[in-house]
């Protein structure tokens, strides 16, 4: 068994916004493998999001972003469960890197069920179009059509974008690991993005 230094608890917890205690007992989980703690710390995120995710979100904040001198803004609405934490400076700082992420990433809708039907079934159409005008096989189509519409919808759909602080993540990881570290259940509900000439 590794000898966990107070240095290794301060690096994981640097890299990873968990409390002390959990970065020990992470440490101690992986042996003092720096990495595995990182992952294992996630995977607990992920968990607590689980259990969390049931919970009402009926507090929270609206969140405002402008970028590239007043030509790109954002507002965002993300519910939390108690006014205590949507004062919490972590979850200020994560509601305003997720209107940031929207002002870069330009995402269509939290999910595929808010992206229109007349915009897939437009997408399918010019995908199907390019696709025969390629000479692929009628029979394959259909199928290499469904694969292009679901890396449509991760591009489209913010909580399947990838995260632009972190590409590795998805926002939906960044939003289950923000509910692990603060312990509530963290839900992103609307938002509106803005673009002069857009």
């Amino acid at each position: 068994m590794a000898e966990i230094s107070a240095e290794m608890v301060k690096e994981l917890r640097a890299k990873t916004g968990a409390g002390i205690m959990d970065c020990k007992a992470a440490l101690k989980e992986t042996d003092g493998d720096l990495e595995k703690a990182v992952d294992f710390l996630r995977k607990k995120g992920l968990a607590t999001a689980k259990k969390k995710s049931g919970r009402e979100a009926s507090e929270g904040r609206v969140e405002a972003y402008i970028h590239m001198g007043g030509k790109i803004g954002v507002l965002v609405e993300v519910g939390c469960e108690t006014d205590f934490v949507a004062k919490n400076d972590d979850f200020i700082e994560f509601c305003r890197n997720i209107a940031m992420h929207i002002a870069a990433a330009a995402p269509m809708g939290l999910s595929s069920e808010d992206i229109p039907a007349d915009v897939i079934a437009r997408e399918k159409d010019v995908y199907r179009g390019q696709l025969l005008e390629e000479g692929k096989p009628e029979n394959m189509v259909d199928k290499i059509v469904e694969g292009k519409i679901s890396k449509f919808f991760k591009e489209s759909c913010l909580l399947s974008q990838p995260y632009i602080k972190e590409p590795k993540l998805t926002v939906q990881d960044v939003v289950n690991e923000t509910v692990g570290k603060i312990g509530e259940n963290i839900v992103i509900k609307r938002f509106s993005r803005f673009q002069i000439g857009a």
